[in-house]
This record gives structure tokens, C-alpha cells and sequence, in this order.
């Protein structure tokens, strides 16, 4: 039997460099097809041609196509578009998708990547109860201290801003209202 490497439990680079791939599509954390295959070494069309060779794999809690508004909004958003000319918006896969890929693609490659993609999904899982958390404990010493201590009650807050990803707006139609946020 050979001896496996134990690998740190500490975010790594891969893992806050695929953090950075994960978006917020109507109130899901999902990563898009480009990124995904850019993961895998594969072609967008590869990794696409797969999923729809297996459709019945990727419900649609675990995949969807952004509607051409989503995807518009997204380019917006990222400024630059590293998708290059599309005709089609791109598919969608949230964390439970991205681990069914792990069936469909079976290089030694895509098992890597998808341990290293659960692994951000779990670090982001992790900063947001911390933040909810801290927000929580925030708020019972407000109540316990003085005004004059509303500035700096105020700077930690803004210090505990969420990142980037879960600063964004949602982007799609409200359900309720038919609107488009």
C-alpha cells in the first residue's frame, strides 16, 4: 500500500482562485460552464456536450441556462468578458451540479478540480456563518454599551461587509413581482 500525501486543511490558492468563480444567479452560488472547463482543461463545448449526454444527471437544482437578461447582466457586472462571442447564454451549475460532474467527466484532472471547487463552496459556507455570527454578537454588546460607542460599532461593521460576491445584486426576474431586478 502506498502512503497518501495529506493535504492541509487551510484554504489554498486554488481554492480562493476558484472562490473568485463562484457567483450569486437567482439567489443560488453557482460557477458557469467557461470557467468550470477552463478548470478541467476541457472546451466549453466538451464539458457542455457531456452534460448534455448525461441531462438526466443535472436536474434542474443542479443546472440551468442563464436567460440572454441574466447573462447580459453578468458580462455588465464582470466588465470583461472572458467568454468571448457566444451565441448561447452560459449553463449554470450549483455546488450539487458541480459535484455530478465528477461522473460525467472522469479524468484524474476533474477529480482534482471538483475536490478543490467543494472545498471553496465549504470555505464560503464557513466566512458567511462566521459573519453571521460576529454580526450577532455585534449587535447584543451594541445594546449593552453606550452611544459613544456607536462609531466604532459602525467601522467594525463596515469592516465586516461581505465580500464581493455576496455584495452583488441579483440578477434576473422577481418571481413575485414580474420584475426585473
Amino acid at each position: 500500500m502506498g502512503t497518501r500525501k495529506k493535504k492541509d486543511a487551510s484554504p489554498s490558492a486554488p481554492v480562493k482562485r476558484i472562490a473568485r468563480s463562484i457567483h450569486l444567479i437567482r439567489d443560488q452560488k453557482v460557477m458557469l460552464d467557461a470557467d468550470l472547463a477552463a478548470l478541467y482543461g476541457v472546451d466549453t463545448r466538451t464539458l457542455v456536450q457531456a452534460v448534455r449526454r448525461n441531462v438526466e444527471r443535472f436536474p434542474v437544482d443542479f443546472m440551468f441556462q442563464l436567460t440572454k437578461p441574466e447573462f447580459e447582466d453578468l458580462r455588465s457586472q464582470i466588465v470583461i468578458s472572458s467568454w468571448g462571442g457566444r451565441r448561447y447564454p452560459p449553463y449554470a451549475f450549483t455546488e450539487q451540479g458541480v459535484a455530478m460532474l465528477s461522473s460525467v467527466l472522469r479524468s484524474e484532472r476533474a477529480i482534482r478540480v471538483n475536490i478543490e471547487i467543494m472545498r471553496a463552496f465549504v470555505e464560503l459556507r464557513r466566512m458567511q456563518a462566521s459573519h453571521a455570527d460576529l454580526a450577532r454578537k455585534l449587535f447584543s454588546m451594541e445594546k449593552k454599551y453606550d452611544k459613544q460607542f456607536k462609531v466604532v460599532f459602525e467601522a467594525i461593521r463596515d469592516l465586516m461587509a461581505p465580500p464581493e460576491l455576496e455584495k452583488r445584486g441579483r440578477i434576473g426576474f422577481s418571481p413575485s413581482s414580474g420584475k426585473r431586478k
